[in-house]
């Protein structure tokens, strides 16, 4: 492998590569736009896009792509050679800048929410140049944002970008209340953790759940899972670290900066971590990371499933998601200060994000709502569905003594009075870690754990950016008009802790006594998808997001629709899968073994003797099977006779209530007969396989 310095970031076109390239007029143009948001000027453009059609083709690039990330939470692409004709029947390789700041794409095909009719097809992508260049398979990869020919976003990085946008113009306020005169933009940062699961491919091949599906539908736990502890960070197979080698190696070369690598709690389960980047930028390596996870692996003959309930009674996968905010000076608005000042700016962003987190619960549910992550969402090894604030002890106790205006009792007795004494040294371990907390802050930034192993990051950080830009909107309004400053500040903090404390807790969400007490809090449980989506379109959502600019009603709408569509879409095929494994594989595999069973006891009973085993075996054989049988009729019949609606919002209810638990009942029996029945006689590979296969 080449060394780090020549290995990362060798296919990006990055930073180094424009100072290098671009002529220092155009290099200091392009970084006013990506730096400050300034309009990029076309001649900037067109020089850009030649320095960067070179390197390209130096690097053996053939074709270009505006890549993009439509909504249905994966990455699209169509390709263009760098070619044009000229006279004599030759061509000339080149790449204009309008080729480079816009591209246009069918936007009726991909999913738009009713924005497009099928008629109306047409579309652009336009140039994100926040987000470097990349190249992928002689392809050079132009990250863009895609939207209608009506102004519409039909994607999921044009809203993260509004967002960002929104967070920067509110944040810059406050800081100018501070007299932080050099903080000219504040950007939002990421760090996603991925979890996944890896199986031999040669099995994988043999389940028509997980190639249909993603997960498996039926399967028997087997005899030992995750309860001895021994999978997590133990020591990695020779496989996977042979493909977690392979994989860093392809991301490095893309610029991601991929940095940790370890076995997760279930068998068969990985994690790798990222070192934080801006958020648009740390979406995009995400959706890099997943495609580069299932191409890698597939060169060792595995397969990475990024489901997030692929096995039935072992952990399933999420997505930790540490957000924070940094200004362009490098300061962290989430890192607890040393002085009076620092101490009561960290307290503001603080409680801005505690009152942004408990008036809008439900977004944040609705942002990592999915068919897959309902199975793992509240399953005892992810955070539940219902959302809250994890502090620690100490940060709590801060924040109880400037409610309650007495002195702070900890390390050193401070009376809590806002810009008069500094907050006490806050390292960030003075407490522990709360891993069934959806929402907790770890010492300079918040970890929001709920988020779906397959997702795209983009819908939750649109959610958090713009909820906490609205936070510190109402903070600004309010203190810019106030005649004493401290004062005020001190009053604004000490009311937001007040209004807004029912959201922290920092004990077990696991707990039936936390969801009975979360519940007279006046706390939002939203078990499913089909019950957290519609949030979306709530009145004081639509508000909030029109009042940011990051969503319009009519892309709500569409973003909604296409959520509870994608969710009903999912579990038909999945109870389609289903119905087709038992009628195909299941049944018929049952009924041999139930007829050499038989034949066996008959030559037993001919031979003079009886086996009473042998009978009780055979006759729950038969009830088993009949069971099956009769819950996949009904499951059959729920999927022919579904509602004949058109309102994504009854079909996707429908799907819930009603084929769900059919689906439940066929695989009850289903792996009940994968119990008794001889292994030889199964039609597919067991858990006993999947999970303990890759060594």
């Amino acid at each position: 492998m080449a060394g780090m310095d020549d290995l990362f970031g060798m296919n990006v076109f990055n930073d180094s590569v424009m100072r290098q390239r671009l002529p220092k007029e155009t290099y200091r143009a392009l970084h006013k736009t990506i730096d400050d948001g300034r309009r990029l000027d076309p001649q900037v453009a067109s020089v850009v896009a030649n320095a960067m059609k070179d390197w390209a083709l130096e690097r053996g690039a053939t074709h270009y792509t505006h890549w993009f990330q439509p909504l249905n939470s994966v990455t699209a692409e169509k390709h263009d050679a760098f070619i044009s004709p000229v006279p004599g029947g030759k061509v000339i390789q080149e790449f204009s800048g309008k080729e480079l700041v816009r591209g246009e794409a069918d936007a009726s095909s991909l999913p738009s929410g009713g924005l497009r009719s099928t008629f109306e097809a047409r579309g652009y992508t336009t140039w994100d140049p926040t987000s470097y260049a990349f190249i992928k398979d002689h392809v050079l990869c132009i990250p863009t944002a895609y939207c209608s020919y009506s102004g519409e976003a039909l994607d999921l990085k044009t809203p993260l970008l509004r967002s960002m946008e929104a967070l920067n113009r509110q944040a810059v306020r406050i800081l100018h209340l501070f007299g932080r005169m050099d903080a000219t933009r504040v950007t939002p940062t990421v760090g996603p953790e991925q979890e996944y699961f890896l199986v031999d491919k040669d099995l994988f091949d043999r389940r028509s759940d997980l190639l249909f599906a993603g997960r498996t539908l039926f399967g028997s736990k087997p005899p030992k899972g995750q309860e001895l502890g021994d999978h997590f960070f133990g020591t990695i197979q020779t496989r996977v670290q042979a493909f977690m080698a392979d994989l860093n190696e392809e991301l490095w070369k893309l610029g991601v900066l991929a940095k940790t690598e370890h076995n997760e709690t279930a068998p068969a389960q990985h994690e790798m971590a990222p070192i934080y980047s801006i958020v648009n930028v740390a979406c995009d390596h995400n959706q890099l990371t997943m495609e580069m996870m299932k191409k890698v692996a597939r060169r060792h003959n595995l397969v990475c499933l990024l489901a997030e309930k692929p096995f039935e009674g072992v952990n399933g996968s999420g997505k930790h998601n540490n957000w924070s905010m940094f200004t362009n000076t490098g300061y962290n608005l989430l890192e607890p200060g040393d002085s009076p000042h620092e101490s009561a700016q960290f307290l503001l962003f603080l409680t801005a994000v505690i009152k942004a987190v408990d008036d809008y619960q439900d977004l944040l549910r609705a942002s990592v709502a999915s068919a897959g992550n309902d199975h793992r969402l509240g399953g005892c090894e992810a955070p539940p569905a219902v959302i809250s604030i994890f502090l620690g002890d100490e940060l709590t106790e801060i924040l109880d003594a400037l409610e309650s205006g007495s002195d702070y009792s900890g390390r050193e007795k401070l009376e809590m009075t806002i810009g008069v004494h500094m907050l006490p040294k806050f390292p960030k371990d003075t407490t522990d870690r709360n891993r069934t907390s959806p929402f907790a802050f770890t010492g300079n930034k918040f970890e929001f754990r709920s988020l779906g192993s397959s997702a795209s990051i983009s819908d939750a950080n649109v959610v958090l950016n713009t909820i906490v830009a609205e936070s510190l909107r109402a903070f600004a309004d309010e203190l810019e008009q106030a005649a004493d400053f401290r004062t005020a500040l001190h009053d604004l903090i000490v009311r937001t802790i007040r209004e807004h404390k029912r959201i922290i807790f920092n004990g077990n969400n696991y707990s039936d006594e936390w969801r009975a007490e979360a519940a007279a809090r006046g706390l939002l449980c939203l078990d499913s998808t089909v019950d957290a989506l519609p949030c979306y379109t709530d009145e004081k959502n639509i508000r909030l997001f029109e009042t940011h600019k990051v969503f319009s009603s009519a892309e709500l709408r569409s973003r909604r629709d296409i959520g509870l569509d994608s969710y009903a879409k999912i579990i038909n095929i999945e109870a389609e899968t289903m119905i087709m494994m038992a009628r195909r594989q299941i049944l018929p595999a049952v009924l041999r073994y139930a007829g050499r069973l038989s034949s066996s006891l008959c030559s037993i009973r001919n031979a003079g003797s009886t086996l009473a085993c042998g009978q009780d075996i055979l006759d729950e054989l038969c009830r088993e099977t009949e069971r099956l049988s009769e819950s996949v009729g009904a499951l059959e019949s729920g999927i022919q006779f579904k509602p004949d609606s058109a309102e994504p919002a009854v079909f996707a209810r429908y799907m819930h209530d009603r084929i769900l638990p059919a689906m439940a009942a066929v695989r009850a029996a289903a792996d009940s007969l994968e119990r008794i029945t001889d292994k030889t006689y199964w039609p597919f590979p067991t858990y006993d396989d999947l999970l303990f296969s890759v060594q």
